[in-house]
């Protein structure tokens, strides 16, 4: 087995390669003066399973092509099987046509990375499940959920836990968050939003008075649903609100934005590498999933089966 990465996130990447106690191949990630991608293996991969390790988060044209370029080495390189391990899938949004004429670069972005030459493709909370459809080669789409509910009662023990979903349509995740947590209630955040980025909270399904809300949510991008979701909560009695997210985006001002809100705290996994970021904030927080990630990465490597992790 080996282990190869792109420059997306290469701290996840190590803490991948030590849980799995294997060195990350030697590769040569770079580019020419006009910014065009280069990649030499500068290992022997032949007959090899090889994992390649890359978030297509920001720059994320610039991480995609990386990925594929680094996939289309390994091919010519004759590795056996090529895992896609992306614990980020970018464009994954794009996974309908919200308006005629407009594209389902989800699908696009599947059909490039088949192309490239993955025979699997490994990622973490995908925004739909659908989007496994999207490819012709497995797909296994892990969930954060048991690294969440884990530091939940760790950090929160005692608290009377609401868990909160910021829309109608991320119930199912919501709902399967509170199972791990003794099945706690569901409160529902019912927004309307008039443009893009842009979001307005309408009302509260559920009686959160008293309540240690718990919103979930997969994406945090400009942080103005959970910020007026956390606003919402507060008004409607709740005792305290947190937030916890599998990929935060974080672009333009959502950091300060989180930190001005009524939340305690943000909490996110390190799927996307914005360390930086999160230093320089007083209530983002990351949680890791290398060890989820690894080990589903030494089953497949093993053939046995990833399902039983969320057992």
């Amino acid at each position: 087995m080996k282990l190869i990465a792109g420059n997306s996130n290469t701290p996840l990447a190590q803490a991948i390669a030590d849980y799995c106690e294997i060195p990350l191949t030697k590769a040569n990630v770079r580019r020419f003066a006009d910014e065009e991608i280069f990649v030499e293996v500068l290992e022997n991969v032949r007959g090899e399973d090889v994992f390649v390790l890359q978030s297509t988060s920001y720059p994320a044209n610039d991480n995609l092509m990386e990925t594929l370029i680094i996939i289309d080495a390994l091919k010519r390189a004759s590795a056996k099987r090529i895992t896609a391990v992306l614990p980020y899938f970018g464009y994954a949004r794009q996974d309908r046509k919200p308006g005629p004429r407009t594209p389902i670069s989800a699908k696009l972005v599947a059909n490039l990375i088949t192309t490239a030459g993955a025979d699997r493709v490994l990622s973490v909370d995908l925004h739909a499940g659908q989007i496994q459809g999207f490819f012709d080669i497995p797909t296994d789409n892990l969930f954060a959920a048991p690294v969440m509910s884990a530091d939940i009662r760790s950090r929160h023990p005692d608290a009377n836990w609401m868990v909160v979903s910021p829309d109608v349509g991320g119930v199912v995740r919501a709902r399967a968050l509170s199972k791990r947590l003794d099945n706690a209630p569901l409160a529902i955040v019912d927004k309307r939003r008039e443009r893009a980025g842009e979001s307005e909270v309408m009302n509260i399904i559920g009686e959160v008075e008293g309540r240690f809300c718990i919103l979930i949510d997969d994406i945090v991008d400009s942080a103005g649903t959970l910020c007026n979701a956390a606003a919402a909560l507060k008004a409607a009695g709740a005792e305290d609100v947190v937030a916890y997210v599998t990929h935060g985006v974080l672009s333009g001002g959502a950091v300060a934005r989180v930190d001005g809100s009524a939340l305690s705290e943000l909490v996110i996994t390190d799927s996307i590498g914005n360390h930086e970021t999160i230093a320089q904030s007083v209530k983002v927080r990351h949680l890791t999933i290398a060890p989820l990630l690894a080990e589903a990465i030494r089953r497949i490597a093993d053939e046995t089966s990833v399902s039983s992790l969320f057992d």
